[in-house]
């Protein structure tokens, strides 16, 4: 393979790379980093850029723009994943996997105070106070304030009580206090010790530990309601009822599966990658986010993984123990464990986030089409170009279906697609003339040659791509008929095989196959299945019609046109013959009307004659 050709200096710099773990940047000619790389071992990674050509078009587009590279030794290959990750942020190279929505999640906070708060907020401050989530939902946090307000009397001012405040006896008794809200913080009216026991509560609550958190409100309880405390075991009672209704509405998994980190993918090979992050706390989903992150050059899913890993850990300061995954990361991480489930409990929880990953990827979809219909048109587009090999944009689609039974009435439909959406005005109706018997091939041949022909004579616009219902057959007749236009080359054309995940392109034996999640496939079965309606509802018309005229023909003196007027203004033979000979002679004349009516009235006297006769019964023996 052909390698790249760069400057004796850069050539140098890259031959005395050490083969340690390290980061490296790609410079183009302006100074611009363009790109930033992890690698195991620096000097083999580096290397690989420069000695071969690439089967990624943007990657050799990349190589062809380095101007010059720098690097930084790390003593691990997570140290590498740390430190690209965190360049990534601070430079945004055009070529990397980015990050695309690097949102302000809210959390809700346990304040550092003598008598700590509880409140939603979207800043961290590092001042040791305790922060919980983030919640991608604000609703869900909200309602988990609620309960807490309701659980527990905690305050809700921002004063800033110390013990000087209260020694002082600065504070005032609000209206939170006489409504049973707040237990008199300000004043002292609450020793520390009680308070205490409330915040412990409240961030069981909030660590998804409200399995335990109930056992203790109930052994309490009982313990109250032993001592003839039976106001104080109420309000236990109470705060064990708004637990479990909360409980119930959580998402809980199983027991048996403890405490787990899940990251699930929706990875439909576009370039848009969804990574959905659960936190598991004692088998409920506590925290759920999803990221989106843009491929640049063909990034994998283990790649990408290890970007998400990164991601979570500095956004919510998640520490991971075991990790359920669909594929592993390509970094070793330390004390880290990876489960790849099969069935089971942890099965179900990776579905559970693959499921949410997909749905944000249709909500995005959904945004766009709503706020932004012509970008979300392209990025459909360039997709189709994308799997179908294309030169230009697809914004003109046409398919084409053969539909006969047994060889009668052979015809075909072409639908036409534009900007991906049916054009309907277009769609065209072929009737089979040159072919007999049922040869889809040859049909198929004749309709394309038809089609081209009349649109190039007419000077209209030709489509970018033509998609031929059929396999290898029906997309050879195809490549035949716009040869022998000239268009081969001018026109792409694929055949679609019975298996709508197989595509075949012209010469070549092995066909493609497109991902089920695909828009590109959602479009194809959107064509397909227009091609054939249109197709069949033509067939079953041609048929219907074909066999009324065929009773009209059958009328001594009564010719197809004449047939074809007489149908074109009654529409059936039932209504011919229901019609007066007055009203026949006003479309065909006196003289046909009274031949019509004469034969219409024999068919009846005929069929009135058999329906007397005796049917042999079915068990004649």
């Amino acid at each position: 393979m052909p390698k790249h050709q760069k400057s004796p200096e850069l050539m140098e710099k890259i031959s005395i790379l050490p083969d340690t773990p390290g980061v490296y940047m790609y410079y183009d000619a302006e100074g611009t980093v363009i790109y930033v790389g992890k690698a195991k071992n620096l000097k083999r990674r580096v290397s690989s850029y420069f000695n071969r050509t690439h089967d990624v078009l943007r990657t050799n587009i990349l190589v062809r723009n380095i101007a010059d590279m720098k690097y930084i030794v790390v003593p691990t290959e997570q140290d590498a994943l740390n430190l690209e990750n965190s360049m990534i942020k601070e430079y945004k190279p055009r070529y990397n996997v980015l990050l695309k929505d690097d949102k302000s999640y809210p959390w809700i906070v346990v304040t550092n105070e003598m008598y700590p708060r509880v409140f939603l907020t979207r800043q961290h401050i590092k001042d040791g106070s305790k922060y919980y989530g983030p919640y991608t939902n604000t609703a869900v946090a909200r309602t988990v304030l609620d309960l807490i307000g309701q659980m527990y009397p905690v305050r809700t001012c921002r004063t800033p009580i110390t013990p000087e405040y209260i020694a002082k006896g600065r504070g005032r008794l609000c209206l939170q206090y006489h409504i049973k809200k707040c237990r008199g913080c300000c004043t002292g009216e609450i020793d520390q010790r009680t308070y205490a026991s409330y915040i412990d509560g409240i961030r069981r609550i909030l660590r998804g530990e409200t399995g335990e958190l109930m056992n203790y409100l109930r052994d309490q309880m009982q313990a109250l309601a032993a001592e003839l405390r039976f106001e104080e075991a109420q309000e236990l009672k109470n705060a064990y009822r708004l637990l479990e209704n909360y409980r119930s509405k959580s998402v809980i998994v199983s027991q048996t599966v403890g405490d787990v980190d899940v990251f699930g993918f929706d990875d439909d090979g576009s370039n848009d990658v969804y990574v959905n992050y659960m936190h598991v706390r004692s088998g409920a989903v506590v925290s759920s986010v999803t990221l989106r992150y843009r491929r640049s050059l063909e990034e994998s899913r283990a790649q990408i993984l290890g970007y998400a890993m990164e991601e979570i850990r500095q956004q919510l300061g998640a520490v991971f123990d075991e990790v359920i995954v669909a594929e592993a990361p390509e970094v070793e991480i330390r004390d880290v464990s990876f489960t790849i489930p099969r069935r089971g409990d942890k099965a179900k929880l990776l579905e559970v986030s693959e499921k949410n990953a997909r749905q944000n990827r249709i909500d995005d979809l959904r945004h766009l089409e709503r706020h932004n219909p012509e970008e979300r048109t392209s990025r459909l587009l360039e997709r189709i170009k994308s799997d179908f090999r294309l030169s230009e944009l697809p914004r003109h689609i046409e398919c084409f279906d053969n539909s006969n039974i047994q060889g009668t009435n052979p015809v075909a439909s072409c639908v036409v697609f534009r900007d991906g959406k049916p054009a309907k005005r277009d769609y065209r109706h072929f009737n089979i003339r040159t072919v007999e018997g049922p040869d889809d091939f040859a049909s198929m041949k004749e309709v394309l040659t038809r089609r081209y022909s009349r649109l190039v004579q007419e000077g209209q616009g030709l489509p970018q791509l033509i998609v031929v219902d059929g396999g290898k057959g029906q997309l050879s007749s195809a490549v035949e008929a716009l040869d022998e236009l000239g268009l081969r080359g001018t026109i792409a054309v694929v055949g679609i095989a019975k298996r709508l995940e197989e595509i075949y392109f012209p010469g070549d034996s092995v066909p493609l196959y497109i991902d089920k999640n695909s828009e590109t496939l959602r479009v194809i079965q959107h064509l397909r299945d227009e091609a054939h309606r249109f197709g069949i509802t033509h067939h079953r018309n041609r048929r219907s019609k074909s066999a009324l005229v065929g009773r009209l023909d059958s009328i001594k003196g009564i010719g197809p046109k004449t047939a074809e007027a007489l149908l074109i203004h009654f529409r059936s033979v039932r209504r011919i013959s229901e019609a007066s000979e007055a009203d026949i002679a006003a479309v065909i004349g006196p003289a046909k009307a009274a031949t019509v009516v004469a034969a219409l009235k024999s068919d009846l006297s005929d069929s009135s004659d058999k329906s007397d006769e005796s049917a042999p019964p079915y068990f004649d023996l």
